[in-house]
């Protein structure tokens, strides 16, 4: 029973060093804001970034159009997809934006955005391919140019069979986000990393931000479904 009551007071202890002194529940909650903010706004990034790159490559393929954008867009997937993330974050910040006095956020958003579009590039284009080409043979017999097929017929569809991948691509680039503090942006994980040197242990703080992370990808994960389901229902 003692033992049980020693652990008890010890845990109690660990969660007001970690929480409640100085506040540093507020550390916490400032490191969640940024991560979200970080996160979202590069997912929005990633997807504009990466539906333009995926029209201009789906159209070089089906009309031979657009051949020095899609060499650059090739140029950019392979460069992208080839290097480390973290390694992208810090020539963003220390060489692209070195000379310049920037606030971190945007830089990480830039890093993090320009990353995520070279894989949801891919995935736009796998949805769009995956349409059978007698779709947009009917669309142009109709008297649509091949524009107005795409953005009438294609994407619609090709929205909805890229949802999930989508998702998940979100879902890593939460996850993802937490190598910011290598730029001393102070993020969740960061968050996590002061109070541990501030409380000189490491337990609580790095359980709480993973509980954190989890909760986030768990909600993500049933907000994806309900999105699903929904599709799925109007298909009907």
């Amino acid at each position: 029973m003692a033992f049980f009551q020693n652990l008890w007071a010890e845990l109690v202890s660990e969660f007001t060093a970690t929480f409640i002194t100085e506040q540093r529940y507020l550390l916490f909650l400032n490191g969640l804001k940024t991560t979200l903010t970080v996160a979202f706004a590069a997912a929005a990034l990633g997807v504009v970034l990466g539906f333009i790159i995926a029209y201009i490559r789906t159209t070089h393929d089906q009309t031979g159009h657009l051949r020095i954008l899609n060499a650059l867009c090739k140029l950019y997937l392979t460069v992208i997809r080839g290097t480390p993330t973290m390694i992208q974050l810090l020539i963003m910040y220390f060489i692209i934006f070195g000379s310049v006095k920037i606030d971190k956020v945007p830089v990480a958003i830039l890093a993090f955005g320009i990353n995520s579009g070279a894989y949801v590039a891919e995935i736009f284009r796998s949805g769009i391919m995956s349409i059978p080409p007698g779709q947009m043979e009917a669309a142009r017999s109709l008297g649509l140019n091949y524009t107005q097929a795409t953005w009438k017929i294609i994407l619609p569809q090709a929205v909805k069979n890229v949802l999930p991948a989508l998702g998940n691509e979100v879902i890593v680039l939460l996850k993802e986000t937490s190598i910011s503090g290598y730029i001393a942006l102070q993020d969740l994980t960061k968050a996590g990393d002061i109070v541990r040197s501030r409380t000189y242990s490491a337990f609580f703080p790095y359980i709480s931000v993973a509980l954190m992370y989890l909760v986030l990808v768990l909600f993500l994960e049933k907000l994806l479904s309900y999105m699903e389901g929904r599709l799925a229902r109007s298909d009907r």
